[in-house]
């Protein structure tokens, strides 16, 4: 590992040699077997079921997780799966998860699917993969993951095995006795072979695999992208570019002496390839706290404990789980953490501040896409960290800030806003077969997103050109709220934008235009998106009934009118609730910094608790009054 403190860090790594000159794994599990005979007795992952500091947790060392991925390998090649089919999990966070992750990129292609996600969608992601292998739960109590999945099994008729895990093995004691009697039911299909988990990789042999492992960089994984309406959004994933997010992260940041705590789930690339990964490159240990991790029972009450039981170095984190912890007190050694690395959503000020202040550890914020397999930026763990921004590109990634002039497309020059256009060994021009993605001709991934990069080569985001609302590092699709909405006999137009929230960044809202004649209230039309949403995150926490919605002059709805009207509203609130002597007196676009809010202060306005309450929101803002001083956020 070498220290990345600065552009010039990322530069010296990129003249030492080119990316394809760089030793490296040609196969995932060559990857995994170098580490696991480098340290073959140094500990690889943990899980615990439940969070107590002092709860049983199960721990693989570097050589039993490779002897438990070949296994696994091995069984789904003797169920005749090939590499090039797909074999999806759908799993909360156990070793198992981890072990399934790692043989299915190696025996086939991979296919993590989010176990919150409704039976009908989930099935419609089985069917468009032409899915033929599922590794998921026995009926567990306290977890409806096992019924949701016979349900979109009855729906998914390529799929010939289910692997089940069962979760008892965790328990100890009363607890595992009495699952037999608490067990849910489920129905199991005819014509489907069923199989444990466990049963299934013992027949196998653990120190070789049986059948052939070409080195050549094929697709070995495939993930969901934001959006739960029409044909599914799919990224495909190379081997070079998953060992390209593992070799910065073993080379840049952790060696064998790290601990990373990880509550993110296995089906989101945060934790598959940052996390996983740059630990198989690094020989760190990974502790999975919990099935649901940051939603786990206890979790947030238990976590400074976790951290002090398990001496962790690096916390994995996202804004959301932060604005959590900073509401419980720091109540354990913490000495062993280093830093916290945030990635998902925006970092406000204020919360950057409380949890640097709680726990004098600084957080690090970077950025990555699942179509770019993952990682792109991030403030240099050793160096300076500009909060608001996502960092410096990694080494061997180029950032691109570029914008359309009469039907060119124009480099922007520093600070200008235009999209993030992203190059690096995990960007594959067949990355999204069903064309969620765009790529330039010279080979850069469009985004969506829009930004710019300052003098000193910092990456910052000032929106989405894509529309996306992300809630707490969740990507929905305004699409989920906007077609339902479409469907309703009285609503002429809607447009979902996401509206600032201090904990999860931002929250669904919609706006709607009647059709002429109509009448219908706005209770009226959350009970219809109750029932007609069906991924809960999307329900919007607001629904406003407007006279006309603004549009463009080709009548396409004009969201950031609506985003100012939802930034003006949310602030006004907060103001208000606060009995703070100043009011919201415009939303103005900035050319740097996007939307920015303008705060008119009244001569008693007490202006130290007025910047606390509007740094909790990741959003720009300028005071204007008697006794501001020019300090624009």
């Amino acid at each position: 590992m070498r220290h990345f403190k600065t552009l010039e860090d990322r530069q010296t790594v990129e003249a030492e040699m080119s990316w394809p000159d760089r030793p490296k794994a040609p196969t995932i599990h060559r990857f995994l077997s170098q580490t696991a005979q480098a340290h073959p007795q140094r500990p690889a992952i943990s899980f615990q079921l439940f969070s107590a500091p002092k709860a049983p947790a199960e721990t693989l060392d570097w050589a039993a997780l490779l002897a438990a991925v070949t296994r696994l390998a091995n069984a789904l090649h003797a169920r005749g799966i090939g590499q090039e089919d797909r074999v999806a999990y759908v799993l909360p966070n156990c070793n198992e998860a981890v072990i399934s992750f790692l043989a299915g990129t190696v025996a086939a292609t991979i296919f993590p699917i989010n176990p919150l996600l409704d039976a009908e969608h989930i099935a419609a992601l089985l069917r468009e993969t032409r899915t033929r292998v599922v590794i998921t739960l026995r009926a567990f109590p306290q977890t409806d993951i096992a019924q949701k999945m016979a349900q979109a099994l009855a729906d998914a008729p390529e799929v010939t095995d289910i692997i089940e895990i069962d979760l008892a093995r965790y328990l100890r004691g009363v607890k595992r006795l009495a699952v037999p009697f608490l067990r849910p039911k489920t129905a199991r299909l005819e014509n489907r072979r069923y199989h444990d988990f466990h049963s299934l990789c013992a027949s196998q042999p653990a120190d070789r695999l049986v059948f052939d492992d070409p080195p050549e960089d094929r697709i070995a994984a495939i993930f969901h992208t934001g959006g739960t309406t029409g044909a599914p959004k799919i990224a495909q994933h190379r081997v070079s570019g998953m060992i390209y997010n593992g070799w910065l992260g073993g080379h840049l940041l952790f060696t064998e002496e790290d601990v990373l705590l990880c509550p993110l789930p296995m089906f989101h690339v945060f934790a598959a390839y940052p996390v996983l990964m740059s630990a198989i490159a690094s020989g760190a240990h990974v502790i999975y706290p919990t099935p649901a991790g940051y939603r786990g029972a206890g979790v947030f009450d238990n976590f400074w404990k976790l951290i002090e039981r398990w001496k962790v170095t690096f916390l994995i984190t996202v804004p959301t789980a932060c604005s959590a912890l900073m509401q419980r007190k720091v109540d354990a050694d913490i000495s062993s953490l280093r830093i916290a690395i945030s990635g998902s959503a925006p970092m406000p000020r204020e919360l950057y501040h409380r949890f640097t202040a709680a726990t004098g550890v600084e957080i690090a914020e970077g950025y990555g896409l699942t179509e770019a397999t993952c990682l792109v930026a991030v403030n240099p763990p050793d160096g300076v960290k500009k909060i608001g921004s996502i960092g410096i590109a990694m080494p061997y990634t180029q950032v691109s800030i570029r914008r359309q002039e009469y039907g060119d497309e124009i480099a922007c020059a520093v600070d200008e806003i235009g999209e993030i256009c992203v190059r690096n060994p995990g960007v594959a021009q067949d990355a999204c077969p069903n064309g969620e993605a765009r790529h330039t001709e010279d080979g850069f991934l469009r985004t969506g997103d829009l930004g710019r990069i300052d003098a000193d080569g910092y990456l910052w985001i000032t929106g989405r050109a894509k529309d996306l609302i992300i809630r707490g590092g969740h990507n929905i699709d305004p699409a989920v709220i906007e077609e339902p909405l479409a469907r309703h006999p009285a609503i002429a137009n809607a447009g979902a934008i996401g509206q600032p929230d201090a904990f999860a960044g931002e929250l669904p809202c919609v706006y709607v235009e009647l059709c002429q004649g109509h009448q219908v209230s706005e209770a009226e039309l959350m009970a219809y998106l109750r029932a007609h949403v069906h991924e809960r995150a999307a329900i919007p926490k607001h629904i406003e009934i407007l006279p006309e919605l603004p549009k463009t002059a080709v009548g396409k709805i004009f969201k950031p009118e609506l985003r100012r009207r939802a930034i003006q509203r949310v602030l006004s609130d907060v103001l208000a609730e606060a009995g703070l002597a100043a009011h919201v007196a415009e939303v103005r676009q900035d050319r740097r910094r996007g939307l920015v809010a303008h705060i008119r202060t009244a001569p008693e306005c007490d202006h130290a608790q007025l910047r606390h309450r509007l740094e909790e929101f990741a959003l720009p803002y300028e005071l204007e009054g008697a006794g501001v001083t020019a300090d624009p956020r």
